[in-house]
């Protein structure tokens, strides 16, 4: 005979779990009790909102399903942020959550809330479990969800007397099988040819990659593919990394922020290949004007988002590294479209990232570059959202998949901190900065407990211009530099590190910050850099909202 908790443990390790992040609680006291003797790791995150995008982070740095786990109540709910950044983000989590008795189920028991219908919009699948010994099926089924097909969060809800009652251990099916999911991950082959076709008659052919290509480890595919024949390639906030930042071909990201020659090319091109990518609006901008000239393939394992938001040519449903493998086989090198290239060569030429350099100051470009120098692309870098998020996503140079971990469709604040903890655990063999703005890193500061605690060497760069700065670059160019409610007061970041017994330096100085980043690396535990950053520099290119992607407010003019 064991307990639901008992089995709930035992069936977490045969999924391959060794992380947990949670925060413990009444309603799951008998699941705690049994991770006293467990062999799973348990990190006490400060706040259920950290576990969760502990869990999202480690994900996304490993490939693999995180776990978070929760009490009830305000527990569960405080859960409902990092899931729903997880499901816009199509990241496989599994989130645990503790629920009132059956027997008070509907009661309005103390610290009940009904999870289950609360992330119901937010989940891949979700469950309330009613018997005990149902406990190893539905995490089962709740790992397989979670990790195949469009990848997203599954929530587990277990109410208290489920995991205190015993029950003769239940038999666990061998494999899963669910009716009615089924995700496609083989591409049609009449669809793939009639890719190729397209593909050879292009003239000025270009590759729109997301954050699919990483999801299905396909950067290899999609490298060859676009090398062989010679096929530029731009990528989404999420696609970073999937090409190597100094790829020849790699012409960054698109989009709102993204590059002048980028938002060009995908302007221009007669043929847009959309990989693992969504059309999301970021990326679009005005969508009747993106790719005005162009024939459009989409290859997705998701049939929902072919054709959601643009209309598509040749749709093609499945994993995106099962289909890059297929095309590459059927075709053959054809050319290198060298006069498309020129064009594109010429434009990186002309429309490159720029900042003022020489004034001063000291710009969050420079200490990115810096950075990036440094690292050489050997460390994980999580960002928090705003303009040190998109600064990052222009500046530091990605070599490889799952290097760059970032809050994307849901654009949520406090993400970068607790998710760099669960990219350390990950990934514990490289260096993990969260790079954060000084409005954003307040949101989920209280996880300097967290690292202190456990001495995870997490470091966190505070891009600090004493402004929630992304609002106040809108409030300056579209409404008259009234800024309303944006300035935040200055703060000592390096002495609330020092009151956790963490060290930090404050960096004013562009002298300074290839020591102080050095510093860092070389420091065994967490660190934090306060960098006082150009108080009002801006984001730019910038697309404004409801504007052609080619309309770019700080870029040149168009040569």
């Amino acid at each position: 005979m064991k307990t639901g908790a008992k089995l709930l443990i035992e069936a977490l390790q045969r999924e391959g779990t060794d992380t947990i992040f949670g925060y413990p609680g009444g309603s799951v006291l008998p699941i705690y009790d049994e991770l006293y003797d467990s062999p799973l790791r348990h990190i006490l995150v400060r706040h259920e909102q950290a576990a969760a995008h502990a869990a999202d982070g480690y994900a996304r740095a490993s490939g693999r399903v995180g776990v978070c786990l929760a009490t009830s109540g305000p527990g569960a709910c405080n859960l409902v942020t990092g899931i729903a950044t997880a499901y816009m983000d199509s990241v496989p989590l599994v989130a645990i959550t503790g629920q009132v008795p059956t027997t008070m189920l509907g009661n309005d028991a103390f610290q009940e809330s009904d999870i289950q219908g609360i992330t119901m919009p937010i989940t891949k699948h979700n469950y309330l479990v009613k018997d005990t010994s149902d406990i190893p099926r539905v995490v089962q089924e709740a790992f397989y969800i979670a990790g195949t097909g469009r990848q997203g969060p599954v929530l587990i809800d277990l109410p208290k007397d489920i995991n205190t009652r015993s029950v003769k251990e239940p038999v666990v099916p061998e494999k899963v099988a669910l009716r009615g999911y089924n995700p496609t991950y083989k591409g049609n082959k009449r669809q793939i040819d009639r890719a190729i076709e397209l593909i050879v008659a292009a003239e000025r052919p270009l590759i729109y990659a997301g954050g699919g290509v990483i999801s299905s480890n396909a950067s290899p595919e999609l490298v060859t593919f676009a090398t062989n024949l010679g096929i530029p390639i731009t990528t989404t906030l999420m696609g970073l990394g999937c090409i190597p930042c100094d790829h020849p071909l790699n012409l960054g990201m698109l989009g709102m922020h993204g590059t002048e020659y980028a938002n060009f090319a995908v302007t221009e091109c007669d043929l847009l290949i959309a990989i693992g990518a969504r059309f999301d609006d970021r990326v679009t901008g005005k969508i009747d004007t993106f790719a005005p000239h162009a024939k459009i393939i989409h290859i997705d394992i998701d049939p929902a988002e072919i054709g959601k938001n643009k209309r598509v040519d040749v749709p093609i449903v499945g994993d995106v590294k099962s289909v890059l493998t297929d095309m590459i086989a059927g075709l053959k090198k054809i050319g290198t479209c060298d006069a498309w290239q020129k064009k594109i060569k010429h434009w990186k030429q002309h429309h490159p990232l720029r900042y003022g350099k020489d004034n001063g100051c000291l710009h969050p470009q420079f200490i990115l570059q810096q950075m990036s120098e440094l690292l050489k692309g050997d460390a994980v870098i999580v960002s928090e959202v705003g303009q040190n998020q998109m600064w990052t996503a222009q500046y530091f140079c990605f070599r490889q998949p799952r290097t760059w971990i970032t809050s994307g469709g849901l654009g949520t604040m406090g993400y970068g901190f607790p998710a760099a903890i669960g990219a350390h655990f990950a990934r514990p063999d490289v260096p993990v900065f969260d790079v954060a703005g000084d409005g954003s890193i307040q949101m989920n500061i209280q996880e300097m407990g967290t690292v202190a605690q456990y001495k995870i060497p997490v470091k966190i760069a505070i891009l600090n211009n004493m402004y929630l700065g992304m609002v106040r670059q809108w409030q300056e160019l579209f409404y008259d530099r009234r800024y309303s409610y944006t300035e935040l007061p200055p703060v000592e970041f390096v002495k609330i590190a020092q009151a956790y017994g963490i060290d930090g330096i404050k960096v004013e100085s562009c002298d300074d910050v290839m020591p102080s980043l050095k510093a860092a690396v070389d420091c065994d535990g967490p660190f934090v850099l306060d960098f006082r950053i150009e108080r009002e520099e801006n984001v730019f290119p910038m697309v404004p909202a409801g504007a052609a992607i080619n309309e770019m407010i700080g870029g040149h003019p168009r040569s």
